[in-house]
C-alpha cells in the first residue's frame, strides 16, 4: 500500500511538469507561460568559447592533459581529458566542493568547446585524482605551474613568499591544531605559496599539516624553486616577519639571492629601535609619511651581523590605528619604547636585507608586498584554493596546484584582454565568462548565439578583440618558426604590453614597483 501511494504521488508530480502544454505561472510581474526545453544545447558560460580558443592557440591545455600520469585499464573508464576538463570547469565556475560539479553535468556546449566527450561526475573526478600518487602528481603539476609563468620572468621581478591557513571541518590527513587566526581551535592545513610579485601569479603551492605553518617547513621548497629557476631567478625575495630568521637567511645567502624580510619585534629588536630615537640622520618622509634609517644587527642565534633598515611612521593625532578581528578591537601597545618618543607616537618596522638598493626605496618595496595579500584573498574566496578537501592530503595538494594553474591561465587571459590593469575573478568572470549561449547545428556547422547579461556589455567586444589580436600574433609567430612554443610567444607579447621597457631593476621611491 505504501508503494502504491508513492507511485500515485510521483504520477501527480510528473503530470504537472511533463507534457508540451505551457505552465501558467503567476509572478510578481504578471502571468507568464513556461515551457520546458530540455533538449536544447545551452550553457551559462557562453564566453568560455573564447577562453577555449585561447587555450587551443597556446597549447597549454593539451600539454597539461598529455603529461598527466593518470591511466585507466578499464574500457568503461572516462578519458583523462574529460576528467581534467571537468576539474578546470569547476575551478573556472568558482566551485569549492566536488559536489558542486553536479551543476556542470548538463553543460554540453562547454564540453564541446574543450574537446571533451562528457563532463564526468563528482565521484569519477574524486576517484581519478586518487589514482595518482604524490611523486607522480608533483612531477606533473610543478613543471606545469612553472611553464605557465617562466617565460615572463625575463624582466626583473620580486618573489613573494607567504603562508595562509585552510580551516578543516572533518577527519582529514594532516588536520592538526596549529596557528589559525580566523578560526582559533579549528584544525587546519597550511598553504605555503610562492608568488611573482605584483603580477599575482603563482609559482608553487605546498600543502602542509596545520602545525607546519612556520617558515622552516617552506625552506626546502624555497631553495628547490630558486635552483630550478636558474637564470630566471628573482631580483629580490620578500617576506613577512615569519621568514626573517637565520634558516631562511642562510638559504638565500648561500645562493647569493638578495632578500628583504621583516623581523619580529623581539627584545633585541625593540632595544635597537629605542637606540634610534636620538639619531638625527633619519631620511626625509616619503609620500606615505615614512622615515628610514639603517644599522647593523646580530640577533641571538645569528652567525653574523646583517644590515637592517628601521622604518617609522607617525601616528597622526596621537591615536593608534585599530584593526578588527572576530569583532574584537585590538590596539597598538602605546606603552612600549617602540612607539613612544616624547609627545609623538610612531609605528616602527624593522627589515633585514642584503640588497644594495637606496635606503629611500626599502620602505616602498616592502609596502608593495601588501599586494600579495590581495592575491591570497582572491585565491581563497573567489577560487577553490581552500576547497576541494578530501581525507588524504595528496589530493588536496593536487587540486591546490591545479587551482593555481587555472588561476594563472585565467590571469594571463584577462591581461591579454586588458594589459593595463588586473581583473579579479569577482569582476572578470561576469564580464568575460558569463553569457547565455545557445548552440545550433546546421549543415555540419555549429553556431553559438551569445546573450550577455552584464551591465557593461559594451566593454566585452573590445576586450575580445584584444584577445583575438594577440592570438593572431601567436599563430603567425608559430607558423614562421615551427619549433617556437606558442605559450612562450604569448607571455612575451603580454609582458611587453605590461612593462615595455627592459632594463636594470631600479626600485622606485614613491610609486609601486612593477612585477
Amino acid at each position: 500500500m505504501g508503494e502504491a501511494k508513492r507511485k500515485q504521488k510521483d504520477a501527480l508530480v510528473r503530470g504537472f511538469v511533463d507534457g508540451n502544454r505551457a505552465q501558467v505561472v503567476d509572478t510578481l510581474g504578471g502571468r507568464m507561460h513556461v515551457r520546458w526545453d530540455e533538449g536544447a544545447a545551452t550553457t551559462p558560460h557562453g564566453q568560455l568559447v573564447f577562453f577555449a580558443a585561447f587555450l587551443a592557440a597556446t597549447g597549454v591545455f593539451e600539454r597539461w592533459v598529455s603529461s598527466c600520469p593518470l591511466e585507466y585499464r578499464s574500457g568503461n573508464a572516462p578519458d583523462k581529458r574529460d576528467v581534467l576538463g571537468t576539474l578546470m570547469l569547476g575551478l573556472l565556475a568558482g566551485h569549492r566542493r566536488y559536489a558542486h560539479i553536479t551543476a556542470l553535468r548538463g553543460d554540453l556546449v562547454a564540453a564541446q568547446a574543450l574537446g571533451m566527450n562528457k563532463i564526468v561526475s563528482e565521484d569519477a573526478l574524486r576517484r581519478a585524482l586518487e589514482r595518482m600518487d604524490e611523486a607522480s602528481s608533483t612531477a606533473w603539476m610543478r613543471p606545469a605551474l612553472q611553464h605557465s609563468v617562466r617565460e615572463a620572468l625575463d624582466k626583473p621581478w620580486v618573489l613573494d613568499i607567504d603562508a595562509t591557513i585552510k580551516p578543516l571541518y572533518g577527519r582529514q590527513e594532516g588536520s592538526e591544531l596549529g596557528y589559525n587566526p580566523a578560526k582559533p581551535g579549528r584544525p587546519s592545513h597550511a598553504l605555503h605559496t610562492f608568488w611573482v610579485g605584483n603580477l599575482r601569479l603563482v609559482l608553487d603551492v605546498q600543502v602542509s599539516s596545520g602545525k607546519q605553518h612556520s617558515s622552516v617547513h617552506a625552506k626546502t621548497a624555497l631553495g628547490r624553486l630558486l635552483d630550478e629557476l636558474g637564470d630566471k631567478r628573482p631580483a629580490l625575495v620578500r617576506g613577512d616577519s615569519g621568514y626573517g630568521n637565520e634558516g631562511i637567511l642562510l638559504e638565500l645567502e648561500s645562493r647569493s639571492q638578495p632578500y628583504l624580510l621583516r623581523l619580529r619585534q623581539t627584545a633585541n629588536v625593540q632595544r635597537l629601535v629605542a637606540q634610534q630615537f636620538a639619531r638625527s640622520d633619519w631620511s626625509r618622509a616619503d609620500t606615505q609619511g615614512c622615515q628610514m634609517v639603517e644599522d647593523c644587527l646580530q640577533l641571538h642565534g645569528w652567525t653574523k651581523k646583517r644590515r637592517v633598515v628601521i622604518v617609522r611612521q607617525r601616528i597622526r593625532g596621537g591615536i593608534a590605528r585599530e584593526r578588527r578581528m572576530d569583532d574584537k578591537q585590538l590596539r597598538l601597545d602605546l606603552s612600549g619604547p617602540s612607539v613612544h618618543e616624547g609627545e609623538r607616537l610612531w609605528e616602527y618596522a624593522v627589515m633585514v636585507t642584503d640588497a644594495k638598493y637606496p635606503l629611500e626605496s626599502i620602505g616602498q618595496l616592502y609596502r608593495d608586498r601588501a599586494d600579495c595579500e590581495n592575491g591570497f584573498d582572491e585565491l581563497k574566496n573567489q577560487w577553490g584554493l581552500s576547497g576541494f578537501t578530501t581525507q588524504d592530503i595528496n589530493r588536496c595538494q593536487t587540486t591546490a596546484r591545479a587551482c593555481a594553474l587555472v588561476y594563472n591561465w585565467w590571469s594571463w587571459y584577462c591581461r591579454t584582454a586588458n594589459p593595463n590593469a588586473r581583473m579579479e575573478a569577482i569582476t572578470s568572470r561576469p564580464l568575460l565568462l558569463a553569457a547565455i549561449g545557445r548552440a545550433a547545428q546546421s549543415g555540419g556547422q555549429t553556431t553559438l548565439y551569445l546573450t550577455p547579461l552584464h551591465g557593461k556589455s559594451n566593454l566585452i567586444k573590445p576586450l575580445i578583440a584584444n584577445i583575438h589580436a594577440a592570438l593572431r600574433y601567436v599563430k603567425e609567430a608559430a607558423e614562421q618558426i615551427k619549433s617556437t612554443d606558442p605559450w612562450s610567444v604569448l607571455l612575451r607579447y603580454v609582458s611587453d604590453k605590461i612593462a615595455p621597457v627592459i632594463g636594470p631593476f631600479h626600485p622606485p621611491t614613491a610609486v609601486a614597483a612593477t612585477g
